[in-house]
């Protein structure tokens, strides 16, 4: 009878937790959509028109006072945003952790972000402050959700079934994001026959993100469940009790984390070179529809199709990256993914404007090595975290991540006020893949995993 009761159990508790990883999947199906057809698609070209609509004649916008050419005003808006997201998240962290509510703060975080993108609806004429404004809300919001998302992985899933809990979350976030902007591309083809104009037609898809999100949110929220924290079961780093100050909580915690990851200097190393190439990445993303839109003079239904494209190919390429990375490594296939994303830059330097075929190449380019660099670079960076400090790691992994992504687009926006080119934008972002396969090639990631006191796999 015991041992009935214990079947029972364990088939209870291995039901509760499927019911609790479907619900984490929903999770990224809500969201993704608003990087995809917010931040990937249509705000970077349209806040750009806003900014030019209200700039002056020397095409300058002055924000706070501040002349700001308004072909960067996009960009830098994104680079606030990651800043903000940088100072809240370490916040927002230590108090979900101390108090084992994550729940709430992720749902204030998922519909401070949605409101703020539904709110994109009233983004027309010269309001390209209220745009700015509410980008850098929905992306700081974004981050902070993501990065209480992710922290729920080790909770809801054991190990051996991390990796694949986590590959359907991605694969959803990806389904979503095209499935909205197959969505998109037919409300903005066919604007005219529904009788809207091309920018009220903008404005719905970018608002339409916000209610997609917040509603899909729910599903999370609902199933996920919070773990409160035992009093003196945590500790830091350095195995003392961690403080109970409320001042600048998370930021101590992010110290205390960067300090022990002194002592694993290649872990750190390969942080570093992750943190470089990354932020290209992000910023590829970010920048690619204000590159196609401005300086190849392609219409919105291209960027669209190129975008779809991406989220199609980047699940292919990686699964494809991922079979690689069982023959050669997976160290040797990010850095070929590192010289291909440079291969598809300076390629895309000498793209010809209004040649829509030559961009969708490029698209492909993108999408075959997007997914697969960043999947396995988050795999490698497994096999590198010290054992029993997965979650503290990964936090630091968040944290630093976004803390460096608002380089790239600075970079971007500040070539283009330079020089006037996004030419020349585009092509500085060379600098991101170089120097991270630099210091990629330079870490012996054998030596790093044995150091770290994991067992070093036969290929990596």
């Amino acid at each position: 009878m015991g041992t009935e009761t214990e079947r029972t159990a364990v088939a209870d508790e291995a039901a509760d937790r499927r019911r609790e990883q479907r619900g984490w999947y929903f999770y990224d199906w809500a969201c993704s959509v608003y990087s995809t057809s917010v931040l990937t698609v249509f705000l970077g070209p349209y806040l750009t028109s806003v900014a030019e609509e209200a700039a002056d004649a020397e095409g300058f916008v002055h924000p706070l006072g501040i002349p700001v050419r308004a072909g960067s005003f996009f960009a830098y808006s994104v680079s606030l945003s990651v800043i903000v997201a940088v100072l809240v998240m370490p916040l927002v962290g230590a108090a979900a952790d101390r108090t084992g509510r994550k729940k709430p703060f992720l749902g204030a975080a998922a519909y401070v972000g949605a409101g703020a993108t539904a709110g994109m609806f009233f983004l027309a004429g010269d309001r390209y402050l209220l745009g700015g404004v509410l980008l850098i809300v929905a992306n700081a919001a974004q981050s902070v959700a993501m990065m209480l998302y992710n922290s729920y992985l080790p909770q809801i899933a054991p190990p051996e079934e991390r990796d694949a809990v986590s590959s359907r979350g991605w694969a959803f976030g990806y389904a979503a994001g095209a499935l909205v902007l197959v969505a998109n591309l037919v409300l903005y083809l066919a604007h005219d026959s529904f009788g809207l104009s091309e920018g009220m037609a903008v404005r719905i898809c970018l608002a339409s993100a916000g209610l997609w999100w917040g509603g899909f949110a729910l599903i999370p929220l609902r199933r996920l469940r919070d773990r409160r924290t035992r009093a003196g079961e945590a500790t830091t780093s350095e195995g003392e009790p961690p403080a109970r100050e409320a001042t600048a909580p998370g930021l101590r915690q992010l110290t205390a984390t960067v300090r022990d990851m002194r002592r694993h200097p290649l872990t750190l190393g390969f942080l570093m070179a992750y943190l470089v190439y990354n932020d290209g990445i992000q910023t590829v993303i970010s920048q690619a529809s204000v590159y196609g839109s401005k300086e190849l003079d392609l219409g919105q239904s291209t960027l669209i199709g190129a975008v779809l494209l991406v989220q199609v190919l980047a699940v292919a390429g990686a699964l494809a990256l991922g079979r690689l990375a069982r023959i050669y490594g997976a160290k040797r296939t990010i850095l070929g993914s590192l010289a291909a994303w440079t291969a598809v830059l300076a390629a895309g330097y000498f793209l010809p404007a209004g040649q829509s075929v030559w961009f969708f190449v490029l698209a492909s380019g993108i999408g075959l090595v997007l997914g697969g660099s960043q999947a396995l670079s988050r795999s490698l960076f497994s096999h590198l975290v010290p054992p029993g400090k997965e979650a503290e790691y990964f936090a630091a992994y968040e944290v630093s991540d976004r803390g460096m992504s608002w380089l790239g687009p600075l970079l971007f926006g500040l070539t283009f006020q330079l020089t006037g080119s996004y030419r020349d934008a585009i092509i500085s972002l060379v600098a991101f893949f170089v120097l991270g396969f630099v210091l990629l090639a330079r870490v012996p990631v054998r030596r790093a995993i044995g150091d770290a006191g994991n067992p070093v796999p036969e290929r990596i």
